[in-house]
């Protein structure tokens, strides 16, 4: 007697997931990745409109460098088995700051304190519609 789950694989719910449905949506596997990666701060920017090198902006910290390392490991791995290729990826000899760009959205990836130096969030999140203030 056969059952009709002979030979089904039973899979990580998360990788099935990045499997699935969210091939159509690159955004959706980045944020379930750095989720499961246990990121933490992560931030959503949408820049379309604002610049042409990319429609979203992620921003993530890890607690440390090999934390930023796994975490950036992790989704370069997601991102390929989600059938969105390789994406390039700039930093992570050093693990202070990685970036990885799949050429739609970019993720950034920070250890607390260089990522409060930095604060490209504030930047990237502010209005464009606002005039500069100048003072004399």
């Amino acid at each position: 007697m056969t059952s009709k789950n002979e030979g089904a694989v039973l899979r990580d719910p998360h990788e099935a997931a990045i499997q699935s449905s969210d091939i159509a949506d690159p955004l959706s596997v980045v944020l379930a990745s750095l989720d499961d990666s246990k990121a933490e701060d992560i931030v959503s920017i949408d820049i379309f409109g604002k610049t042409a090198i990319a429609d979203h902006m992620i921003v993530a910290s890890g607690r440390s460098h090999r934390h930023v390392s796994a975490v950036a490991d992790h989704l370069i791995r997601d991102l390929k088995k989600a059938g969105l290729g390789a994406p390039r990826v700039e930093g992570l000899p050093h693990c202070d700051w990685v970036l990885v760009d799949t050429g739609d959205i970019i993720v950034h990836l920070f250890r607390p304190e260089v990522r409060s130096f930095y604060n490209i969030e504030k930047m990237w999140s502010a209005e464009t519609d606002t005039q500069p203030q100048y003072s004399n």
